[in-house]
């Protein structure tokens, strides 16, 4: 009987210890305390957004053209944070996001010089695929910022 009872009372205390560390350890939520916060972007930052039609069989092309011709261009302007692309096999889509330090910086590129480079880009697909129309239509085109 006093085993029964040492036992038991030994078992409410490994019990008690092991709740305790649990929410000690859940508390301090270590993940989320390494994290980086969104607060290290300066406050102006802005994402270029643009969604294209990029059939699959003109995947490859699409993302030669992107690094041999806008990359190149995107990497001489002032304010030109990087970017990254991405594809979705099902839609056909791919989605574009260009870093930009500020709105000012990217808007001060003047129009005429981004229409060279794009029918620059247009050509060297057209070519490549031997086509008489470039087939990454533009579907979408926006902008995005930080919020809070």
């Amino acid at each position: 009987m006093k085993l029964n009872l040492h036992l038991k009372s030994n078992f409410r205390q490994f019990c008690f210890i092991l709740v305790f560390l649990v929410v000690l350890i859940f508390h301090f939520d270590i993940p989320n305390s390494k994290a980086l916060t969104m607060d290290n972007f300066k406050g102006e930052t802005v994402i270029e957004e643009l969604r294209l039609k990029v059939p699959v069989d003109s995947k490859g092309v699409w993302l030669n053209a992107e690094k041999e011709i806008w990359e190149p261009w995107l990497s001489s302007q002032d304010g030109y944070l990087g970017r990254q692309l991405f594809w979705d096999k099902e839609k056909e889509e791919a989605l574009i996001l260009v870093n930009w330090e500020s709105e000012k910086l990217w808007k001060n590129i003047p129009i005429s010089e981004v229409k060279a480079v794009q029918e620059k880009f247009e050509d060297d697909v057209k070519i490549a695929l031997n086509v008489k129309v470039n087939p990454f239509e533009l579907i979408y085109e926006g902008e995005l910022h930080k919020q809070g």
